[in-house]
């Protein structure tokens, strides 16, 4: 683990993108009263400027405002100069020197989100789309890597990856994601991949496809296939799934010998039943780790938990897809602060929702205290 950095310090190391006759105000302030107003329940310039002018004098308990709260004009300006990837750089630098304790990082899974109304037509600009990293035990974003078309993951992903620390995790990606050359960049990490194989991967799809049909009408005799079944009733849902992984068999290696590693194959059908209509929906997996059908499980659900955990979070609670900040760089950058924001949330690990955390920092005072005891 790397020294502990904390959320003010990170923020110095932040390039200012304004002259010197312009600085009116720090662009440390700025940058911290931003992500303390996102945890806040802040959407846009205007809420941050309130934010601040109501809790000035809390404020400066941290950061030294000499000359007072910025307007919102000025924190919008800011924000649309400040080069993405200098604050996805101290994101960065502050995430890597986070405490995941024993479990360390786990599951990192990798999945891309749109900015529905970051697009600007008049002005030929496209709808932002953002890679993230997900640690699942920990509930934490790792890093992003934002792109202007969802095509783009194919390149994103690599880079992304290159900013993690990837020793004994196990990376999950969705089939844009399922690349060679990601897969050996996850190998020569020091991690396994998990990684979803579909119509992006016509032959290899075809064969696991009627490999599995093939163990389902033998009832399994072939042993070397391991099961595992989960059920979850919940919101009137009930999923069941059914894992089964084996070990490359020797009719699919000459697809398989391309990707760095690859020891396991796996199928996943997911039957759900909600108010009485029945659907299902099979996937399939090339992996490097050993066949182990409970580990594999756990890679493949906890894939699927960003979902919930991250980006139905974002659209839900923090109104991302609702957005219409949109003019230079501040798509990317708001959507940085409320990464930031969901990172400081979650390391309170109560069962309490997101939306309730976000309130309560908002509404009282020592537990907004508690939760940055730990960052500042």
């Amino acid at each position: 683990m790397n020294a502990k950095v904390g959320l003010v310090e990170c923020m110095s190391s932040v390039e200012d993108p304004r002259i010197d006759r312009t600085k009116a105000h720090n662009l440390q302030d700025i940058l911290v009263l931003s992500v303390l107003a996102v945890l806040c329940g802040a959407d846009g310039w205007e809420d941050i400027e309130l934010f601040g002018k109501i809790r000035e004098q809390w404020l400066r308990k941290f950061i030294r405002l000499p000359n007072g709260i910025p307007s919102h004009d000025t924190i919008s300006r800011v924000f649309r100069m400040i080069k993405p990837m200098a604050f996805h750089d101290a994101f960065q630098e502050w995430v890597a020197s986070l405490n995941f304790g024993s479990e360390g990082l786990n599951v990192i899974a990798i999945d891309g989100k749109s900015l529905r109304r970051s697009h600007d037509a008049k002005c030929g600009k496209a709808m932002l789309h953002s890679v993230a990293a997900w640690s699942v035990a920990n509930r934490v974003v790792l890093g992003c890597q934002s792109v202007d078309q969802k095509s783009n993951e194919i390149t994103a992903i690599p880079e992304l990856l290159k900013k993690l620390e990837l020793k004994g995790a196990i990376v999950t990606t969705d089939a844009m994601g399922s690349q060679k050359e990601i897969a050996a960049q996850i190998v020569d990490g020091g991690g396994d991949y998990c990684l979803a194989i579909k119509d992006n991967h016509p032959t290899l799809a075809k064969a696991l496809t009627q490999h599995f049909e093939n163990a389902h009408e033998n009832e399994f005799n072939d042993s070397s296939i391991r099961q595992h079944k989960t059920k979850d009733e919940k919101h009137g849902r009930t999923e069941n799934r059914y894992y089964y992984q084996g070990p490359i068999p020797d009719e699919l290696k000459c697809l398989t010998d391309g990707w760095k590693d690859a020891k396991s194959i796996g199928q996943v059908t997911n039957i759900s039943v909600r108010n009485g209509k029945e659907t299902c929906e099979v996937r399939y997996y090339l992996s490097s780790m050993e066949v182990g059908v409970k580990r594999f499980a756990g890679a493949v659900r906890g894939h699927w938990g960003i979902e919930n955990s991250l980006h139905w979070i974002l659209d839900m609670t923090f109104r991302e897809d609702e957005s219409r900040i949109r003019k230079g760089s501040s798509p990317d950058n708001f959507a940085l602060l409320r990464r930031f924001a969901i990172n400081i949330l979650n390391q309170d690990t109560s069962k309490e929702s997101m939306r309730k955390k976000r309130k309560r920092a908002a509404w009282d005072e020592n537990y907004l205290l508690n939760r940055l005891a730990a960052i500042l």
